[in-house]
């Protein structure tokens, strides 16, 4: 099983913390999968850390350590941190023994880095964290070149823009019925059961091409619940309490059945960044 899964992870994880080419060996025996989810749960203890929970964190470290390491395994026991999402980023194969295994986590404001060194046992087939780790800060975001607006289609725009409104109104409310009136012939969909409230098709762009089938992009706002019940403080002063919009962008594949548009697949858009 972990023979089966190695290959593709091994391949994914090829990049080193600074993002360039780490030299993982095809031919080693070592489980990087395996590893890497060791090291995962290893950087959730310790990366969170604060005084009066000292003696707790030290014995969720314990599994992971090495005998004779410190407790703390670095930590001097004052001040304190918090880090969550942690997820592979990659991995660096040494020998058939050993790797450094690398994640991201995200603290406070900041994503950044963390390098595990991670020794194998394969008499045992038990990991252990063999050194300190490297925090280390992650790449900035890529800088994403702009796309040349194509011509619209204004009139497939004017002729979508209340059939798309009604079926997203439909879709939030998992309205059936009424999904069924918008969707293609042979197509089901479920939207999302109240979930969210259809609020506004903000904007809907149809690319200028021939032909009865169409992918559009389409941003809707919707509303999202707040924790308020019906008998609270209309005006509550916790942001929380309060009922709010999120924007979400759609690329739609419409199909004109007569004089009528019809959706056929609805998924995420591509580049709607702004």
């Amino acid at each position: 099983m972990v023979n089966g899964v190695r290959a593709p992870f091994e391949r994914f994880t090829r990049q080193n913390a600074a993002g360039g080419s780490a030299p993982v060996s095809t031919d080693t025996e070592f489980p990087v999968s395996r590893a890497t989810s060791f090291a995962s749960q290893f950087a959730a203890v310790y990366l969170n850390f604060e005084a009066i929970r000292s003696q707790e964190r030290a014995a969720r470290l314990a599994p992971y350590l090495p005998d004779g390491a410190s407790p703390q395994f670095g930590w001097d026991g004052l001040g304190r941190m918090a880090a969550g999402a942690v997820q592979p980023y990659g991995a660096e194969v040494v020998d058939k023994d050993n790797a450094v295994v690398t994640l991201t986590f995200q603290s406070g404001n900041r994503r950044q880095l963390l390098s595990v060194p991670v020794y194998h046992d394969s008499q045992t087939d038990r990991f252990v964290v063999s050194g300190r780790p490297g925090i280390l800060p992650a790449p900035k975001p890529a800088d994403l070149p702009p796309v040349p607006a194509g011509e619209s289609d204004e009139a497939a725009e004017a002729e979508l823009r209340t059939p798309l409104a009604n079926f997203f109104k439909a879709y939030a409310a998992s309205d059936n019925a009424s999904l069924q009136q918008y969707a293609a012939s042979g197509v089901t969909m479920e939207g999302f059961g109240g979930a969210f409230t259809f609020l506004e098709l903000k904007s809907l762009v149809v690319p200028l091409v021939g032909g009865a089938t169409r992918e559009v992009t389409a941003t809707v706002v919707w509303g999202v619940p707040g924790s308020a019940t019906p008998s609270a403080d209309p005006t509550p002063s916790d942001p929380g309490d309060m009922g709010g919009k999120l924007e979400q962008a759609y690329l739609l594949t419409v199909v004109k059945q007569g004089d009528k548009w019809f959706v056929k697949d609805i998924r995420g858009a591509r580049r709607s960044v702004g």
